[in-house]
């Protein structure tokens, strides 16, 4: 079996933001970037799906951006995947996942994958929409919140998240677009031999240029810090004028009611 991993790199928690110029985006230099958590879970779904099948399975590890990506894809090697494409993505980085999923299905729709994982949603757009629009590109089969897994002849069974605490389990045909919920698993840690290992396991690098892209549906028009505001009004009159004002500021103002 040929599984797919998406993984994204995305700026660390603790990274101290800063927005950049064009007030669109924040400041690359001023991030710390690491592998998106629920991709991580979607890496680890699919090393456990090879482990289980034998050494006949294959993880290839995508990732889109620019050079830096290539960490979070030698650490997914690191982790057991046996190769890597990077999707050499300069200067612009693509905040729109209809145009992510088209230049994803433009580079590895040669490579015929049976399984194509990626994680429910991105720490920083979270617009998570990427794995099901690709599926739907692709022709595959799609399931989104997955939890659990089960790999069957032709196909595979998932046990997706609802509401209110509810879960459903599906059979799809295989290939199979798959979106990862974060908890699914355990994500393991490299190992000192798979660090060194990794290093000399392909990794191909693909210019975007070379991929055809789509114009983008959407994008950021402005990106800016909260402005805290502090308004205090006291409310005089008699206790009805009080109660009207109140129940206006309830409505019109905060909007609770």
């Amino acid at each position: 079996m040929k599984l797919c991993v998406l993984v994204k790199q995305v700026p660390g928690s603790e990274s101290a933001l800063r927005i950049a110029s064009g007030n669109t985006w924040v400041e690359d230099a001023a991030a710390l970037f690491e592998m998106n958590e629920s991709d991580n879970y979607a890496l680890e779904e699919a090393l456990q799906i090879k482990e289980s099948l034998g050494n006949d399975s294959e993880v290839v590890v995508v990732s889109m951006g620019p050079e830096r990506v290539q960490k979070v894809i030698r650490e997914a090697l690191s982790k057991g995947a046996d190769r890597g494409i990077h999707i050499n993505e300069i200067p612009e980085i693509k905040s729109d996942p209809f145009a992510t999923a088209q230049v994803f299905a433009n580079v590895i729709k040669v490579e015929n994958f049976d399984l194509i994982f990626s994680g429910l949603q991105s720490d920083d757009v979270g617009s998570g929409q990427t794995g099901v629009i690709l599926g739907e590109m692709l022709g595959m089969a799609t399931a989104t919140l997955v939890m659990a897994t089960e790999v069957q002849e032709g196909s595979i069974k998932v046990k997706r998240e609802l509401e209110s605490g509810w879960f459903q389990w599906v059979s799809m045909s295989t290939p199979a677009s798959i979106t990862i919920q974060s908890g699914i698993n355990q994500p393991r840690y490299p190992s000192l031999k798979g660090i060194m290992g990794a290093k000399k396991k392909e990794m191909k690098v693909v210019d975007l240029s070379t991929a055809v892209t789509i114009e983008k549906q959407q994008s950021f028009a402005n990106i800016y810090l909260p402005i805290a505001d502090k308004k205090t009004e006291m409310i005089e009159g008699n206790v009805d004028q009080m109660v009207s004002r109140l129940v206006d500021v309830l409505k019109t103002e905060i909007k609770v009611l």
